[in-house]
Order: C-alpha cells, then structure tokens, then sequence
C-alpha cells in the first residue's frame, strides 16, 4: 500500500505538466501568425480572418532611401494595405559575388519600413523582373558566358540563380509573415509565359529552391498576360496563377482565363496598369484617370484582390534603363503617369484612386503628407573641362586593351556606360569613305572622329554607314555608349560595343585599342584632372560638317544660399541648347538627357544630393553638341526649375479591346 500511495502524486504530477505543455502549445498556434488561400471560399485567409489586398507597386530602386518613408506614407493613406516590390538582382550584384545591401541598396531596410508604415508586402524576387530595367534585372556578367540560355534550365544559368537565390531568400525569410515580417506572398520568376522557352524544368528548379530558402507556408504565386497560351508557359503546380491587365478590357473575362488555371482560390490582378512606359523620341504615354477607376471598381466589385502598377514609378538613375526591341531605349524619368508623380507628388489620378478603394476598404484616416517643395535655382555657366579624348590617361589608368578584332563590353568587363574604340585608318580618305557596320554591330550609339575631328554617328537602328574623311595613319575613335540592355522578351541577352567587325571602304579594319571609361571614378575625384580648358580651340574643338562637336565634359558649380529656411530642395535639371549627354550632381549619375529627341526634357534632382554648405559641382557629358562657344558663353548653361518637363501627352482616352495581354497593351499605346 505504501508503494501506490507513492505513485498516484506522480501520476497526478505527469498529468498536470501534459496540461500545461498542451495550453502552451495552444496558446502558440492561436498567436502564431498565418497567411493563406481559402479554396473553399476563394479568398486570401489572414490569420483566420478572409482578407483582400489592394495594393500599388512601389521600386525601391527608382525612389532615393531619404524618400522611402514618404512615399510608403502616401501609398498607405491611399488606402492600400499592401506594396508590390519587384527585387533587381542586378542592383544587388553588380559583379559577379560583389553584393550592395547598403545605402539605397538596402532592400530589408524597406520592407521593414513598409511594416512600420503598416503595408503588407508582395515580394517579386524574379531572378528576373522585366520592370524597363537594364536586362530586365539580369546582371550582365551572366553574358561573360557566350553560350548561356538567360531564363532556361541551362546549367550555367541555374548554377548562377542558386547561388544568388543563395544569398537574397534567407534575407528575406525572417520577413515572411509567418514569421512577424509583412510579406504575404512571394512571385516566382515574372510573366514567364512571354518568354520563348517556356521551360517547366527551369520553373521546377526555382520553386524548389523558393520552397528549400523560405519553407512551406509562404503562398507561391506566378504572374502572366491574360492569354491561355501565355499562362500555360508562366503556370506550374504548386504555385498559384494569377493574370495582369490594364483598364479598359472586359474585366469578367479576364478573370475567366484565371478561373481555367485556378477554378478556385482568389481571384488577383498582380499587375493593373495606372498608366504606361516611354521610349526616347516617342511622346510621353498617359492613360486617362477615368479608365483607371472605372476598371478599379469593376476590379473590386469583383471581390478581386489588385495591384496597381505602377503607383509611383520613380527614376532610372545612372544607367539603369531598360529598353525593348525593336531597339528603343527607355529614358531616365519612369513617371509612368502613376497616381504619385515621378517626384512623388499628389495627382489627381492619386485622389481619385483613393476614392475608388474607400468604397470598399477602410482608408486610415489623417492628413496626407504634401507633395515636397520644389526650388528654383536658376541657371548655371558651364566651362569646359576635356574631351572624352584628352581625358583618357584619367578615365582608363591601367590603359587600352590591344585586340585585332573589336571586343565587346562584357569581354573588357565593361557592363555600363562607355567604351572608346580606336584604331588607325589604313587607307587615305580624302574623299568621304564609307565607315560602315554591315551586321548592325554597333550597340548602341558611337560617336566617331578623326584626328581628333568629329565625324557623325553610327547607331544601332538606322545609322550603320556613315562616310568619313582623314589621311592614312590618322586616329579613328568611336566612343560606344550602351543606351540600356533589353528587357523584355527574347532579346534580353543584349551584347554591347561593337559586337561585329567595321569596315573601311568595305575593307574590315583591325589592330584596335579598347578602352572602359569609369567615368563614375574620374567624376568623383574632380581633383585628378588639373584644371580644364576655358576656352575652345584647336582640332579638338573643331566642328564637323555636320556641326558635331567632340564628346565633352563640362563642369559648374552653384551654391545654396543659407538665408532660405527650408533649403535645398528638390528640383529639375533642363538642358537649353544641349543635344544629347549624361549629368552628374556633387558626384551622384542622375542619368542620361536628350532633349533633342524628348520628350523627357528636365531630369528630377532629389534633395538629398545637394548641399548647402559647399558648392555644388555639377558635370556634364555632352555627347553630341553643345551650345558652348567663345563667341557666346553665356548660352553654356544649364537651368535648374521648378517644374517637371516630360513633353506634351499623348492621351489614349479610347478603351482597350478584350483581354489585352502586356504586348498587346504595349502595342496599343
């Protein structure tokens, strides 16, 4: 007896801590944070409770960090609940196992800000993201391999994407939902059935290295066109299928072609068009508000889940443009008509989107923050520093690479901005001589001189002969810049340089002297150049024919007055008589201007790169022509304004026929 009375307080005492384990584990799940589908009832479940997204589309590498927080704020009081965030591998890994996570590279940074904000997050971490971005987010080292199969289950292709997925998916697991972050749902490579190869074996590699990096509760989901065919290439089982389309469309249709992939489930718009692309030389696309939120609340009367795309496009800083083909370079300004402007200010496409959601979603209530201030800081005298040519013991240190035959920018390890070709004419050309690309080899643009004499331009579309003057043994030079890589469709695998041989006369020409220009160095350290020429003078100066000028750098500086309160502010660069170049403020690349060809006509200039307590150093690149002069220095200025110019628009007030997928819409506009 003695031995069972011992034993009943044990067993009292095992079944108390089995209660407690139990009412823990209880408690854990019932706090433990969920996203997920509802097949039953076709919606998203959020922890528990049914839940619709409404979201805008937001590129963290087109906004500077110092407006990260502002922008994040707007979209909110728009009522969104959610941002789609595109990640551009490119951006992050410039060079090969050379990774940026800092500064405006700091993309955890943001995804954290837009949860302190209060906006869920639908995470595009490609590897590819179209986006009109350089290569469509594909970094251009991937090309060092002539071979590879961008986009496909070529092995080289896929050795490179494991090892960045690598590095990016654990980044952002601690991000997922489920795990306390915002992101809700993770897209897995971006409108695929758009792509020629339509690889399953490619798209079953990336779902399981997103299921390996990021577990088996995050919602996976792809993204295509609204065309059978298109979803059929872009779906695979076990990632959920959703379409994108613009305003305009028959919108019950649209989510019928959904419906044949997912016959349950929510129905989701990932990519709803606030408005359009441009191109260099086309006008400026705009999309009527009134087609934006007739479509909207059709969306929403749906019970459809949306984002709208873009919501604030932004800029293509530096060299970051995309561009499509036929060859058409897309230009710095990726204002895309969104309801916040490129400089991220109220529009009245902002106003009544807003109006839209608020009948169907609860918008927080409070004052939206204003449009930022703009400051007119009048114009600037420019005076030459060098030309490109004078300047290339600064621009190239370690000097040319010989070759006989031209190399491409990826073989120089080149991946942005310029190269210089030279070489010798072998031949007397005293009369004009056709200097001649017979494989459309020039990609993008050369500006081609002669003993230092401008001569014209080769371009990739249309300008492949031009013909030349100059005496046997003088120097050829052609400065190539890249105008973007292609980012969209099968092209993307878009070589620089001169890619094929040049003909004289019909006769190839060799022997050449390549030079990578890091101008973004050299315009750092200002310092280096030991002062410039004041004036113009000489065959360096001279003017072609066709009044081209020598590809120039020219330098000012202005400075802030401190007895303003409120100063700096932001701003827009315009450029009165110049042709066609590349700018620089206080050492940071605001991106390329062509006023000649428009319709982008100022460059936005954020703040946060000026200052007051120095001078502000400004250089130009003019590629083309400049107004400077002796006879006339006060035309070598440029203007800083207060208001945008990105050309008159084009309106597309008629609607869009049915089921429009992103070529069609592209093509429509």
């Amino acid at each position: 007896m003695p031995g069972v009375v011992r034993i009943v307080p044990l067993l009292l005492l095992l079944l108390l801590v089995s209660l407690l384990l139990g009412t823990a584990r209880g408690l854990r799940n019932a706090s433990r944070k969920t996203f997920e589908i509802d097949y039953n009832h076709n919606c998203f479940v959020k922890d528990g409770q049914r839940f619709r997204y409404v979201s805008g589309s937001i590129h963290y590498f087109r906004v500077p960090r110092f407006y990260w927080k502002d922008r994040l704020l707007k979209m909110r009081m728009a009522g969104l609940n959610a941002i789609q965030v595109y990640v551009p591998w490119n951006f992050h890994e410039p060079q090969a196992g050379q990774y940026q996570f800092s500064d405006d590279h700091d993309v955890e940074y943001f995804i954290q800000l837009a949860h302190e904000v209060g906006l869920l997050v639908i995470l595009r971490p490609g590897p590819y993201i179209c986006a009109e971005w350089e290569m469509g987010g594909l970094p251009a080292w991937l090309l060092e391999k002539e071979s590879i199969v961008l986009r496909s289950s070529d092995p080289d292709y896929l050795a490179a994407v494991d090892k960045w997925l690598e590095v990016i998916l654990p980044k952002m697991k601690p991000l997922l939902y489920q795990n306390g972050g915002p992101i809700i749902t993770v897209q897995v490579e971006n409108e695929y059935g758009s792509y020629f190869s339509c690889d399953y074996d490619y798209l079953r590699f990336l779902q399981k290295c997103f299921r390996y990096h990021l577990g088996d509760d995050v919602v996976l989901f792809t993204t295509d066109g609204v065309s059978e065919k298109l979803i059929r290439c872009g779906a695979l089982q076990g990632l959920y299928a959703t379409v994108d389309f613009g305003p305009g469309g028959n919108i019950t249709n649209a989510f019928l072609i959904q419906r044949k992939y997912e016959p349950k489930g929510p129905l989701i718009n990932s990519e709803f068009y606030t408005g359009w692309l441009d191109h260099w030389g086309q006008p400026h696309s705009t999309v009527k508000t009134e087609a934006v939120v007739s479509s909207l609340q059709d969306i929403l009367a749906h019970g459809a889940n949306v984002n709208l795309y873009m919501f604030i496009g932004g800029t293509n800083f530096g060299y970051w443009n995309g561009a499509n083909m036929p060859f058409q370079a897309q230009p710095t300004s990726y204002d895309y008509d969104a309801p916040l402007s490129e400089a991220g200010d109220l529009t009245e496409k902002y106003f009544a989107v807003r109006d839209v959601i608020r009948k169907f979603e609860k918008v927080p209530e409070g004052p939206i923050p204003p449009s930022t201030p703009k400051f007119a800081y009048g114009k600037v005298s420019l005076r030459k520093l060098k030309t490109v040519e004078e300047s290339l013991n600064i621009l190239c240190p370690t000097g040319p690479i010989k070759s006989l035959y031209p190399l491409t920018f990826i073989q120089v390890k080149q991946y942005f901005g310029f190269v210089l070709y030279r070489t010798t004419l072998p031949e007397d050309c005293s009369y004009p001589t056709p200097l001649s690309s017979p494989l459309h080899g020039v990609h993008d643009r050369a500006y081609v001189s002669v003993a230092g004499v401008p001569q014209g331009i080769l371009d990739r579309n249309f300008g492949v002969t031009l013909n030349i003057t100059g005496k046997a043994g003088a120097t050829l030079d052609l400065l190539v810049e890249n105008m973007g890589r292609v980012n969209y469709g099968q092209f993307i695998n878009d070589r620089k340089g001169l890619i094929s041989n040049l003909t004289l006369n019909s006769s190839v020409l060799t022997d050449w002297m390549i030079f990578p220009l890091d101008i973004e160095d050299a315009v750092r350290h200002l310092g280096d150049w030991h002062g410039g020429d004041r004036s113009c003078h000489g065959e360096a100066c001279a003017h072609s024919p066709a009044n081209y000028t020598l590809p120039t750098f020219y330098v000012g500086n202005f400075s802030i007055p401190t007895s303003i309160p409120d100063l700096p502010q932001d701003t827009f660069i315009q450029f009165p008589g110049w042709t066609k170049g590349q700018v620089w403020i206080n050492g940071f690349n605001l991106g390329r201007y062509w006023p000649a060809r428009g319709p982008q006509m100022t460059l936005f200039v954020p703040q946060h790169i000026l200052v007051t307590s120095a001078p502000n150093t400004i250089v130009v690149l003019e590629l083309e022509r400049a107004p400077c002069s002796d006879d006339a220095p006060e035309l070598c200025t440029v203007e800083f304004v207060d208001k945008p110019v990105i050309s008159a628009a084009v309106t597309y007030s008629h609607l869009l026929p049915d089921l429009p997928d992103e070529d069609l819409w592209q093509d429509l506009l």
